[in-house]
C-alpha cells in the first residue's frame, strides 16, 4: 500500500514524533510511505532514516498557502497514493481542499488535541467535514471536545490512540546509571523529568514554581526538561528568579529522549491541555512513576497507575510530586511495571499500526 503522511511540521512535538513513528513502521512492513510536511527543517527526522520526505517551506501569507496548495495535488498526481493521512488542523484542512481538484482513493484526517484553535479554525473543520473519508482524534475526551464545539457532529469522529514503541521506551538499569553519570548526578539526588515543546500549553511556570516549592525542603532534587521552543528564555528567567536556576537543566531537542526516561525518578505533566498525553505514556513505558495534569486524554492513558493533579495548580502538583518521591522503591517499582503493562495493553505501536491499516483499507 501507498501512503501519504502530511503534517503541519515536523519539527519538535507528540505529533510530530507519532507520524515519524507510524511511517517507520508502516515502511518496516513493506508498505510504500512518503511525508509531507508544510513548515520546518523536519528537525525529527532520524538521521538514518530511509523515509522520503519532501518539505513545502510554507510561510505565514495567503501567497505562500496557495503555493502549498499546488505543491499538495502535484505530490498527490505524481505519487498516486492508495491514502492520504494528515495530520494536525493547518494540514487537515488543506488536504480536505486539495481533494477537490485531484483524486484521492482515501483521504482520513487526524487531530491531535482538545484544542485545535478558536472558533474559526472549528467551523473550517465542520464545513469541510464532507470531504474527508474518515475523522479522528487521539483521545475520548478529545473527540467529546470536537463535538462540544461542533467541529464535527457526534458520532462522526472515531478515536484512534498514538501508539508507543515500547522497545524503545523501556527501562534500562545500564542506561540509568550512564546518563546518570555522563550528566554528574550524585548518590541520592533525585530526577524529575518533563519532555515537550516550550509552549503555553505545556504550562512549564506551574513546574518551575511546584519544583521550588520542593526544593525549599530538598536540597537533593534536579528538574530536567528535554525540549525547545520560543519559551526558553521565559523559562530561563522565571528559574533564575526562582532561585532553581542551578537545579534546572533544559537539554533542548534530543533524539536520545528515550534513554532520558531511565535515568529519571518522577516524570512530570503540568499541561493545561493534551489530546493524549505521548510523553506520559512513554514513561509509563519506561515504568517510571508519573505525576500528570488531569488534563485532555491523560486520564485515560493514565488509568490508576500514576498520580493526577488539577491542570494549572502548582500547589498540588508539587504535593503529588512529593508523594511519587516519597514512595518506597518497592511500591514505586510496583506501580512503574503496572504502568508498563497498561501501555503494552493498550497502546502498543503494533497494536496501534494494525488498527490503522486495518482503517485505510476499509
Amino acid at each position: 500500500m501507498k501512503i501519504l503522511f502530511f503534517i503541519t511540521s515536523l519539527d519538535v512535538g507528540g505529533a510530530e514524533r507519532q507520524v515519524l513513528d507510524l511511517a517507520q513502521r508502516l515502511e518496516s512492513q513493506d508498505h510504500q510511505v512518503l511525508i509531507a510536511y508544510l513548515t520546518g527543517a523536519g528537525m525529527l527526522l532520524p538521521k538514518d532514516t530511509s523515509l522520503k520526505t519532501v518539505g513545502f517551506h510554507t510561510a505565514k501569507s495567503l501567497r505562500s498557502l496557495v503555493r502549498s496548495f499546488f505543491l499538495l495535488r502535484k505530490t498527490i498526481k505524481s505519487y498516486k497514493p492508495d491514502v492520504v493521512h494528515s495530520h494536525m488542523v493547518h494540514a487537515n484542512l488543506l488536504a480536505r481542499l486539495v481533494r477537490l481538484v485531484v483524486f484521492i482513493p482515501r483521504l482520513i484526517c487526524t487531530a491531535h488535541s482538545t484544542n485545535e484553535g478558536g472558533g474559526i479554525r472549528m467551523l473550517a473543520y465542520r464545513v469541510t467535514n464532507f470531504l474527508a473519508d474518515v475523522t479522528t482524534n487521539v483521545s475520548l475526551d478529545a473527540v467529546k471536545e470536537f463535538e462540544a464545539k461542533r467541529a464535527v457532529k457526534p458520532g462522526k469522529m472515531l478515536m484512534m490512540p498514538n501508539g508507543i514503541d515500547t522497545d524503545r521506551f523501556s527501562f534500562s538499569e545500564a542506561l540509568r546509571t550512564k546518563i546518570r553519570d555522563r550528566e554528574g548526578v550524585r548518590a541520592g539526588e533525585k530526577i524529575i523529568l518533563a519532555v515537550g515543546r516550550f509552549t503555553e500549553a505545556k504550562n512549564y511556570p506551574s513546574l518551575l514554581q511546584a519544583f521550588a516549592s520542593l526544593c525549599r525542603s530538598d536540597p537533593d532534587l534536579i528538574l530536567w526538561i528535554v525540549g525547545d521552543g520560543a519559551l526558553r528564555e521565559s523559562l530561563l528567567t522565571l528559574s533564575d528568579s526562582l532561585g532553581i536556576s542551578q537545579r534546572v537543566k533544559l537539554f533542548g531537542v534530543r533524539e536520545d529522549v528515550a534513554e532520558f526516561y531511565s535515568a529519571a525518578d518522577v516524570y512530570a505533566l503540568s499541561s493545561l491541555w493534551e489530546g493524549f498525553g505521548l510523553v506520559v505514556a512513554e514513561a509509563m513505558a519506561a515504568e517510571r512513576v508519573v505525576v500528570a495534569s488531569d488534563c485532555g486524554g491523560v486520564r485515560e492513558v493514565v488509568g490508576s497507575e500514576g498520580f493526577l493533579v488539577p491542570p494549572g495548580n502548582s500547589d498540588e502538583l508539587a504535593i503529588a510530586i512529593r508523594h511519587a518521591l516519597d514512595m518506597d522503591p518497592a511500591s514505586a517499582a510496583a506501580m512503574g511495571r503496572r504502568a508498563k503493562q497498561r501501555v503494552l495493553d493498550k497502546y502498543s505501536l503494533d497494536t496501534v499500526v494494525k488498527k490503522w491499516v486495518e482503517l485505510y483499507r476499509s
